[in-house]
């Protein structure tokens, strides 16, 4: 546990000295990456060899404040959480090192922006150790708020001022829940540490306090229609600050629902239902609007949307598993979904560094406004190519063989026979979901590389661009390859997470079978992986072999023939708006996108053009209409904001003899 200490340590001592160093100090743009890179690496070897085998760890220090310890415990879970969270958090701050550069002002600015990234770290680290409530909620509140004020870093524009005030309500508005909560947990279990947190279970408050934890963690996931943040707040927020956010910390969702999940009592089926469908729907809704998009980040943050509702399904398919006693469909389910939520920190990290790179070479997030990278930034195209393959879940990357166990659950579950329909449904459902998530998701990244890396230049940006600095790409390789080398060990993650899965079983009071065909993915990954290294190696000799031919030819460029266009122009190409139009149009109920079309006129036209704009529909139709609402409402107590102190203290007396009144009644 000592590891986990020294991390924590430096995380909030690095916080502390970029706060307090001078505001003109040449260390500052050094010393903070550093440090947030070195704080990470004592935790994650901690994580690495809890995971490996080693004993779980705890501490407990003395503190103060009421109901309160200092309490901290690493066990399997967890470390399956600290893991790509303290990996991400390091290559986001190497990658800062140079994406900071020159970027959004210097002096203090850049001292505070590395003052909330160590304390982002430290927190997110604190949140998944934490082994009492309000210890965890301190863990919580830290993390929300280091996180807005990097959104916020940029904050001369307006745009993200208000992506940073949407996050912060949507920030709270779930901590209320959560504060609900603990606070129903703590006043039936007599105590706010972890191990004796319960409520009986199949009771109506252990229902509710499902639902509150449901809203309350779900909001930081990005659930829909908690989701609506997360468009706002990851294209607002600097790149590796987007990386880290939409990677790691956004688990941090999950993480809380496995956690508090076996304090509410054995699971009954709905609650397996609710999150299943929550995931379906997240999934459907998230690409569906990535589709739509043209601000290449924001269509990154609604693909978390997306991932986060697959990531959802499985847990869903595994509580499914337990409540129907099919432990091949709880063993997949929770196995897919936990190993789903590894592979998309490090895929959607991979992307979002590279889109980063991409702004900041042509100074533009507008898919329509770029093109032709992939001759100007080949790593970063690389890099974003091998990013856009894992996150579709083709192989050999690592998110083909985490939907490959999702789809395992869901089969699991249409063969598990019996009288009831309910698993049989449940599968077909998952099954048909990914389907047409995985369809999707094809579809846009397919718009997203071409558009952006592939033919011509559709700006001066775009045309004047560079491949950035090594800080920047190197950290994206790295990512790049972590994705070829998950999807090829395949076996030996499910071996990892056997005792991880057997662990949340056993807390919600089921006990896996101990030796069962199917905790080795059904025979199903081993092959799987031999042929990925297989068409990898099969590859990698055709590409030797063509270059050994070559040499003995010689050769140069010779003109192909191009339909008559010798020298093809932007404006033959697709742009975003067209390519994902005929997709979009079959879903324009959900979408309801708004199109711009201007038809060529006249026997020699001069000028045609069509756009499109698709707002989010939760946040158009629900929570904009319910805050303006709220602000009618409220503002009809102005008249008591008169500015008057005596009155003031005369209402605080008043209520403060109302509640004492109330108390001795």
């Amino acid at each position: 546990m000592s590891l986990i200490l020294l991390s924590l340590l430096i995380f909030f001592a690095g916080g502390a000295a970029m706060s307090l160093l001078p505001g003109r100090s040449r260390v500052i743009p050094h010393l903070g990456p550093l440090t947030a890179a070195a704080a990470a690496i004592p935790g994650f070897v901690a994580a690495i060899v809890i995971l490996g085998g080693g004993s779980p760890a705890s501490v407990s220090l003395p503190w103060s404040i009421p109901s309160g310890s200092l309490s901290l415990a690493m066990d399997r879970l967890s470390a399956l959480f600290a893991a790509p969270v303290l990996f991400v958090t390091a290559l986001a701050a190497i990658y800062g090192w140079g994406y900071m550069r020159g970027h959004g002002g210097g002096g203090r600015s850049t001292a505070r922006f590395w003052a909330f990234y160590n304390l982002l770290g430290g927190s997110m680290l604190l949140v998944v150790t934490a082994a009492n409530a309000l210890l965890f909620l301190v863990g919580w509140e830290v993390m929300a708020l280091s996180s807005f004020f990097l959104v916020m870093h940029e904050h001369g524009e307006g745009s993200v001022r208000r992506a940073g005030w949407i996050y912060l309500v949507a920030s709270h508005a779930g901590a209320a829940c959560l504060l609900l909560l603990f606070s129903l947990l703590g006043k039936e279990g007599g105590t706010l540490e972890f191990a004796g947190m319960a409520l009986p279970g199949g009771s109506g408050a252990a229902d509710f306090a499902f639902l509150l934890a449901l809203v309350g963690f779900g909001s930081k996931a990005g659930f829909v229609p908690l989701h609506v943040w997360l468009p706002e707040a990851h294209p607002a927020a600097p790149s590796n600050v987007s990386a880290v956010m939409s990677g790691v910390m956004i688990k941090t969702g999950i993480y809380g629902i496995l956690r508090f999940l076996p304090c509410l009592g054995a699971p009954p089926e709905w609650w397996g239902w609710t999150l299943l469908a929550v995931g379906i729907a997240s999934g459907i809704v998230g690409v569906l609007s990535a589709l739509a998009q043209h601000d290449l980040k924001r269509l990154l943050a609604y693909h978390s949307v997306e991932n986060i509702g697959i990531i959802a399904a499985g847990l869903g398919l595994g509580l499914l598993g337990i409540s129907r006693d099919i432990p091949m469909m709880a063993f997949l389910g929770f196995a897919g979904g936990l190993l789903h939520m590894v592979n998309h920190a490090v895929f959607k990290s991979l992307l979002f560094m590279s889109a980063g790179a991409v702004a900041r070479e042509t100074a533009t997030r507008e898919i329509d406004n770029l093109g032709g990278l992939l001759r100007r930034m080949p790593r970063t195209g690389a890099c974003f190519f091998t990013g856009s393959a894992a996150i579709c879940g083709l192989p050999p990357m690592n998110g083909f063989v985490s939907e490959l166990l999702i789809y395992l659950a869901a089969l699991a579950g249409l063969t598990s026979g019996g009288s009831s329909l309910s698993p049989a449904t449940a599968g077909l459902i998952t099954a048909g979901g990914l389907a047409l998530i995985g369809g999707l998701a094809l579809a846009c990244f397919t718009k997203a590389f071409g558009i952006v890396f592939l033919g011509e230049p559709r700006s001066r940006g775009a045309a004047a661009a560079g491949e950035v600095t090594a800080f920047m790409w190197v950290p994206a390789s790295i990512l790049a390859v972590t994705c070829l080398v998950l999807g090829l060990a395949g076996p030996l993650l499910l071996d990892v997470l056997r005792p991880v899965v057997a662990d949340v079983c056993s807390a919600l009071g089921y006990a896996l079978p101990g030796a069962a065909p199917f905790l080795d993915g059904g025979g199903v990954l081993g092959p799987v992986s031999i042929a990925f290294a297989a068409l990898i190696a099969g590859g990698l000799v055709l590409l030797g072999a063509r270059r050994l031919l070559m040499r003995r030819r010689s050769g140069g460029p010779v003109p192909t023939w191009d339909c008559g266009f010798e020298e093809p122009a932007a404006s033959m190409q697709y742009t975003a708006s067209s390519f994902a139009d005929p997709i979009v149009r079959l879903f324009g109920g959900l979408l309801r996108t708004r199109r711009t079309f201007s038809a060529p006129a006249g026997l020699f036209p001069q000028k045609a053009s069509f756009s499109s704009e698709t707002p989010d529909i939760y946040h158009e139709k629900l929570y904009r209409p319910a805050f303006r609402g709220l602000e009618r409402f409220f503002s009809r107590f102005r008249v008591i904001q008169h500015g008057r102190v005596n009155l003031y203290i005369l209402y605080i007396v008043a209520a403060l003899v109302a509640l004492l009144a109330w108390k001795l009644a």
